[in-house]
């Protein structure tokens, strides 16, 4: 058992399996799953688990070199605002797109975890970078 850190096993076993570029998608609970991408589902009722809290526990875990956002973000959900410029400053390159655009990207991760989360917009793409 793991003492600290992400303790879902099953999302623990997808990260250790990513290799660079791969995609991993954290999404709001509506976010629809394409077909044969798994979903790891986190959600329980409306609102947990937060976005936040999946996507801090997943980022300390997974090599990131750039994410992809919808532009619907600037309107509709600061707090994904804040992430993406905290991202940046971090030297992880942010890309923006449309949110249909983002769910045709969700095409090819290897899987979906979906949160709690209820806010609009809250999705990021997740690009795995190396760490050597």
């Amino acid at each position: 058992m793991r003492r600290t850190g992400l303790l879902h096993a099953e999302l623990n076993r997808v990260i250790a399996a990513m290799g660079h570029t791969d995609l991993l998608v954290i999404g709001d609970v509506g976010l629809p799953v394409p077909p044969g991408v798994p979903c790891i589902d986190l959600a329980v009722v409306p609102g947990t688990p937060s976005f936040a809290a999946v996507f801090e526990a997943v980022y300390a875990e997974l090599a990131v070199e750039r994410v992809t956002v919808a532009n619907d973000i600037h309107a509709k959900n600061h707090a994904l605002v804040a992430v993406a410029e905290r991202l940046a400053r971090d030297g992880v390159a942010v890309d923006e797109c449309a949110h249909d655009e983002l769910k045709r990207i969700s095409e090819r991760a290897v899987a979906v975890v979906r949160t709690g989360e209820t806010a609009p917009y809250a999705n990021i793409v997740l690009h795995a970078g190396v760490t050597f």
